[in-house]
Protein backbone atom coordinates (compact mmCIF):
# COMPACT_ATOMS: atom_id res chain seq x y z
CA UNK A 1 0.00 0.00 0.00
CA UNK A 2 1.29 3.20 -0.50
CA UNK A 3 1.53 5.92 3.18
CA UNK A 4 -0.01 8.65 1.17
CA UNK A 5 -2.13 10.00 -1.71
CA UNK A 6 1.35 12.18 -3.12
CA UNK A 7 3.29 9.10 -3.38
CA UNK A 8 0.70 7.06 -5.34
CA UNK A 9 0.36 9.80 -7.78
CA UNK A 10 4.12 10.70 -7.97
CA UNK A 11 4.19 6.72 -9.03
CA UNK A 12 1.76 7.28 -11.38
CA UNK A 13 3.06 9.99 -13.02
CA UNK A 14 6.98 7.54 -13.32
CA UNK A 15 4.88 5.34 -14.54
CA UNK A 16 3.41 8.14 -17.37
CA UNK A 17 7.05 9.91 -17.63
CA UNK A 18 5.70 12.93 -16.31
CA UNK A 19 7.56 13.14 -13.11
CA UNK A 20 10.02 15.02 -14.15
CA UNK A 21 7.75 17.11 -16.61
CA UNK A 22 9.10 20.81 -16.77
CA UNK A 23 6.67 23.12 -14.50
CA UNK A 24 5.27 25.43 -17.08
CA UNK A 25 5.65 28.49 -13.74
CA UNK A 26 7.37 29.10 -11.12
CA UNK A 27 6.23 26.60 -8.24
CA UNK A 28 5.21 27.96 -5.07
CA UNK A 29 7.72 26.96 -1.96
CA UNK A 30 5.04 27.62 1.05
CA UNK A 31 1.29 26.44 0.42
CA UNK A 32 -1.28 27.27 2.53
CA UNK A 33 -4.69 25.79 2.08
CA UNK A 34 -7.92 27.63 4.12
CA UNK A 35 -10.54 25.10 2.39
CA UNK A 36 -10.99 21.78 3.68
CA UNK A 37 -11.45 20.92 0.07
CA UNK A 38 -8.44 21.96 -1.06
CA UNK A 39 -6.60 19.91 0.94
CA UNK A 40 -7.51 16.70 -0.93
CA UNK A 41 -5.78 18.55 -4.21
CA UNK A 42 -2.85 19.69 -2.65
CA UNK A 43 -1.99 16.52 -0.44
CA UNK A 44 -3.03 14.76 -4.55
CA UNK A 45 -0.88 17.29 -6.64
CA UNK A 46 1.84 19.18 -4.51
CA UNK A 47 5.36 18.12 -3.47
CA UNK A 48 5.54 17.12 0.28
CA UNK A 49 7.74 19.75 0.80
CA UNK A 50 5.25 22.74 -0.72
CA UNK A 51 2.78 22.08 2.08
CA UNK A 52 3.56 24.35 4.41
CA UNK A 53 -0.17 24.30 6.31
CA UNK A 54 -3.52 22.38 5.89
CA UNK A 55 -6.72 23.04 7.71
CA UNK A 56 -7.69 22.00 11.09
CA UNK A 57 -10.09 19.60 9.47
CA UNK A 58 -7.79 17.61 7.52
CA UNK A 59 -7.03 15.44 10.61
CA UNK A 60 -10.71 14.55 11.31
CA UNK A 61 -11.62 11.04 9.52
CA UNK A 62 -15.02 12.45 9.68
CA UNK A 63 -14.50 14.77 7.75
CA UNK A 64 -11.15 14.46 5.47
CA UNK A 65 -10.97 10.97 3.57
CA UNK A 66 -6.83 11.81 3.36
CA UNK A 67 -7.15 12.59 7.39
CA UNK A 68 -4.72 9.77 7.67
CA UNK A 69 -2.08 11.58 4.92
CA UNK A 70 -2.59 14.78 6.52
CA UNK A 71 -0.63 13.74 10.54
CA UNK A 72 2.16 14.30 8.41
CA UNK A 73 1.79 17.83 7.55
CA UNK A 74 1.72 20.71 9.50
CA UNK A 75 -2.08 22.07 10.21
CA UNK A 76 -3.43 25.69 10.80
CA UNK A 77 -6.36 27.23 12.23
CA UNK A 78 -6.77 29.61 9.50
CA UNK A 79 -6.05 33.25 11.80
CA UNK A 80 -4.96 36.37 9.71
CA UNK A 81 -2.05 36.36 12.20
CA UNK A 82 -1.49 32.35 12.51
CA UNK A 83 -0.95 32.37 8.59
CA UNK A 84 0.88 35.45 8.32
CA UNK A 85 3.56 33.53 10.39
CA UNK A 86 4.07 30.83 8.24
CA UNK A 87 5.13 33.25 5.17
CA UNK A 88 3.24 31.17 2.78
CA UNK A 89 3.65 32.69 -1.23
CA UNK A 90 0.12 30.86 -1.97
CA UNK A 91 -2.84 30.26 -0.01
CA UNK A 92 -5.93 28.21 -1.24
CA UNK A 93 -9.24 29.25 0.16
CA UNK A 94 -12.78 29.54 0.01
CA UNK A 95 -15.02 32.42 -1.47
CA UNK A 96 -16.74 32.08 1.97
CA UNK A 97 -13.59 32.71 3.97
CA UNK A 98 -13.60 35.15 6.55
CA UNK A 99 -13.08 38.78 5.41
CA UNK A 100 -11.40 40.13 8.39
CA UNK A 101 -8.32 37.29 7.76
CA UNK A 102 -8.53 37.79 4.32
CA UNK A 103 -8.50 41.32 4.52
CA UNK A 104 -5.33 40.96 6.09
CA UNK A 105 -4.11 38.62 4.09
CA UNK A 106 -4.30 40.38 0.70
CA UNK A 107 -2.10 43.25 -0.14
CA UNK A 108 1.05 41.15 0.54
CA UNK A 109 3.51 38.95 -2.11
CA UNK A 110 1.16 36.54 -1.76
CA UNK A 111 -0.81 34.76 -4.85
CA UNK A 112 -4.70 33.32 -3.77
CA UNK A 113 -6.75 30.88 -5.51
CA UNK A 114 -10.05 30.86 -3.87
CA UNK A 115 -11.95 27.78 -4.33
CA UNK A 116 -15.82 27.17 -4.22
CA UNK A 117 -17.66 23.70 -3.61
CA UNK A 118 -17.84 22.03 -6.61
CA UNK A 119 -21.06 20.67 -7.42
CA UNK A 120 -20.34 18.89 -10.73
CA UNK A 121 -17.42 16.94 -12.37
CA UNK A 122 -16.70 19.28 -14.59
CA UNK A 123 -16.27 21.93 -11.92
CA UNK A 124 -13.97 18.71 -9.88
CA UNK A 125 -12.22 18.85 -13.52
CA UNK A 126 -11.56 22.51 -13.55
CA UNK A 127 -10.17 22.77 -10.11
CA UNK A 128 -7.83 19.97 -10.42
CA UNK A 129 -6.51 22.12 -13.19
CA UNK A 130 -6.74 25.57 -11.13
CA UNK A 131 -4.86 23.80 -8.37
CA UNK A 132 -2.50 22.01 -10.49
CA UNK A 133 -1.43 25.09 -11.95
CA UNK A 134 -1.13 27.05 -9.09
CA UNK A 135 0.91 24.52 -7.36
CA UNK A 136 3.43 24.44 -10.96
CA UNK A 137 2.84 21.02 -11.87
CA UNK A 138 0.17 21.02 -14.76
CA UNK A 139 0.86 17.47 -15.84
CA UNK A 140 0.17 15.74 -12.26
CA UNK A 141 -3.21 17.36 -13.03
CA UNK A 142 -4.00 15.92 -16.52
CA UNK A 143 -2.65 12.57 -14.69
CA UNK A 144 -5.19 12.90 -11.45
CA UNK A 145 -7.89 13.26 -13.80
CA UNK A 146 -7.51 10.25 -16.18
CA UNK A 147 -6.76 8.49 -12.50
CA UNK A 148 -10.28 9.62 -11.71
CA UNK A 149 -12.04 8.99 -15.23
CA UNK A 150 -10.42 5.54 -14.82
CA UNK A 151 -11.65 4.36 -12.02
CA UNK A 152 -15.86 5.74 -12.60
CA UNK A 153 -15.92 3.86 -15.46
CA UNK A 154 -18.82 1.43 -15.29
CA UNK A 155 -19.19 -1.65 -15.19
CA UNK A 156 -19.86 -4.08 -18.15
CA UNK A 157 -23.90 -5.46 -17.67
CA UNK A 158 -25.08 -2.85 -15.59
CA UNK A 159 -28.95 -3.42 -14.32
CA UNK A 160 -31.20 -1.76 -17.56
CA UNK A 161 -33.90 -0.88 -14.08
CA UNK A 162 -32.54 2.11 -12.48
CA UNK A 163 -33.89 1.70 -8.59
CA UNK A 164 -35.29 4.87 -6.94
CA UNK A 165 -32.95 5.59 -4.11
CA UNK A 166 -32.84 8.54 -1.17
CA UNK A 167 -29.92 10.33 0.12
CA UNK A 168 -31.31 10.77 3.98
CA UNK A 169 -29.40 12.74 6.88
CA UNK A 170 -29.79 13.68 10.30
CA UNK A 171 -33.13 15.42 10.87
CA UNK A 172 -34.77 14.21 7.91
CA UNK A 173 -32.65 16.33 5.35
CA UNK A 174 -32.59 14.44 1.51
CA UNK A 175 -29.86 15.88 -0.96
CA UNK A 176 -31.36 16.69 -4.18
CA UNK A 177 -30.85 17.19 -7.31
CA UNK A 178 -27.95 19.71 -8.86
CA UNK A 179 -25.83 18.40 -6.29
CA UNK A 180 -22.63 16.38 -6.51
CA UNK A 181 -24.28 13.91 -4.59
CA UNK A 182 -26.92 13.53 -7.07
CA UNK A 183 -24.40 13.84 -10.00
CA UNK A 184 -22.97 10.37 -8.17
CA UNK A 185 -26.10 8.19 -7.87
CA UNK A 186 -26.93 9.13 -11.42
CA UNK A 187 -23.00 7.65 -12.12
CA UNK A 188 -23.87 4.63 -10.47
CA UNK A 189 -27.10 3.82 -12.39
CA UNK A 190 -29.66 5.43 -9.20
CA UNK A 191 -32.81 8.09 -10.03
CA UNK A 192 -32.82 10.26 -7.02
CA UNK A 193 -35.68 10.06 -5.11
CA UNK A 194 -35.89 14.50 -4.65
CA UNK A 195 -35.80 14.45 -8.72
CA UNK A 196 -38.70 12.36 -8.49
CA UNK A 197 -40.56 14.59 -5.53
CA UNK A 198 -39.55 17.82 -7.33
CA UNK A 199 -37.26 18.79 -3.77
CA UNK A 200 -34.23 21.13 -4.30
CA UNK A 201 -30.46 20.74 -3.73
CA UNK A 202 -31.48 20.31 0.50
CA UNK A 203 -35.04 20.06 1.87
CA UNK A 204 -36.54 18.20 4.99
CA UNK A 205 -38.45 14.89 4.25
CA UNK A 206 -40.63 13.53 6.92
CA UNK A 207 -40.60 9.87 7.64
CA UNK A 208 -44.65 10.06 6.44
CA UNK A 209 -43.55 11.22 3.09
CA UNK A 210 -40.50 8.76 3.00
CA UNK A 211 -43.14 6.11 3.81
CA UNK A 212 -45.38 7.10 1.29
CA UNK A 213 -42.44 7.60 -1.51
CA UNK A 214 -40.83 3.81 -0.60
CA UNK A 215 -37.47 3.98 -2.14
CA UNK A 216 -35.58 0.81 -3.08
CA UNK A 217 -32.61 2.59 -0.82
CA UNK A 218 -31.70 4.61 1.50
CA UNK A 219 -28.07 6.07 1.35
CA UNK A 220 -27.05 7.15 4.82
CA UNK A 221 -23.66 8.71 6.24
CA UNK A 222 -21.67 5.43 8.03
CA UNK A 223 -21.52 7.74 11.22
CA UNK A 224 -25.44 7.77 10.99
CA UNK A 225 -25.88 3.65 11.30
CA UNK A 226 -26.44 4.13 14.70
CA UNK A 227 -28.52 6.17 16.99
CA UNK A 228 -26.44 9.02 18.82
CA UNK A 229 -29.00 11.52 19.20
CA UNK A 230 -32.45 12.35 18.08
CA UNK A 231 -30.72 14.00 14.89
CA UNK A 232 -30.14 10.22 13.67
CA UNK A 233 -32.67 8.95 15.69
CA UNK A 234 -35.45 9.08 12.71
CA UNK A 235 -33.78 7.55 10.58
CA UNK A 236 -33.57 4.24 12.61
CA UNK A 237 -37.45 4.43 12.86
CA UNK A 238 -39.58 1.38 12.59
CA UNK A 239 -41.31 3.03 9.89
CA UNK A 240 -38.38 2.73 7.41
CA UNK A 241 -36.24 0.09 8.72
CA UNK A 242 -36.57 -2.10 6.07
CA UNK A 243 -35.62 0.05 3.78
CA UNK A 244 -32.47 -1.58 2.01
CA UNK A 245 -29.31 0.89 3.44
CA UNK A 246 -26.00 1.97 1.25
CA UNK A 247 -23.65 3.34 3.47
CA UNK A 248 -21.20 6.04 2.89
CA UNK A 249 -18.71 7.97 4.96
CA UNK A 250 -19.43 11.60 4.87
CA UNK A 251 -15.54 11.86 4.80
CA UNK A 252 -16.45 10.70 0.72
CA UNK A 253 -19.04 13.04 0.25
CA UNK A 254 -18.15 16.61 1.90
CA UNK A 255 -15.85 17.26 -1.26
CA UNK A 256 -15.31 17.09 -5.06
CA UNK A 257 -11.64 15.84 -5.60
CA UNK A 258 -10.05 12.46 -5.68
CA UNK A 259 -12.53 11.34 -2.96
CA UNK A 260 -15.31 11.44 -5.77
CA UNK A 261 -14.60 8.40 -7.65
CA UNK A 262 -14.12 6.60 -4.18
CA UNK A 263 -17.53 7.36 -3.19
CA UNK A 264 -18.69 6.36 -6.67
CA UNK A 265 -16.94 2.98 -6.57
CA UNK A 266 -17.97 2.29 -2.68
CA UNK A 267 -21.86 3.08 -3.84
CA UNK A 268 -21.56 0.55 -6.74
CA UNK A 269 -19.69 -1.75 -4.89
CA UNK A 270 -22.25 -2.23 -2.34
CA UNK A 271 -25.33 -1.87 -5.29
CA UNK A 272 -23.47 -4.63 -7.09
CA UNK A 273 -23.46 -7.20 -3.83
CA UNK A 274 -27.34 -6.97 -4.01
CA UNK A 275 -28.06 -7.91 -6.90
Amino acid sequence: MFETIASFFASVLATLGLATAPATEIAPRRVVSLNLCADQYIMALADPGQITALTHNARDPEMSYQARQAQRFPISRGSAEEVLALEPDLIIASPYQRHDTLALLKGRDVTFLDLPPAESWSQIVDQVRQVAKALGHPDRGEALLRWMEAEMVAPIGAPAHRPVAAYYQRRGYMTGTGTLVDEMMQRTGLTNLAAKLGKPALARVSLEEMVAARPDYLIVESATEAVADQGTEMLHHAAIADIPRISLPQALTVCGGPSYPKAIRRLRDQLAARH
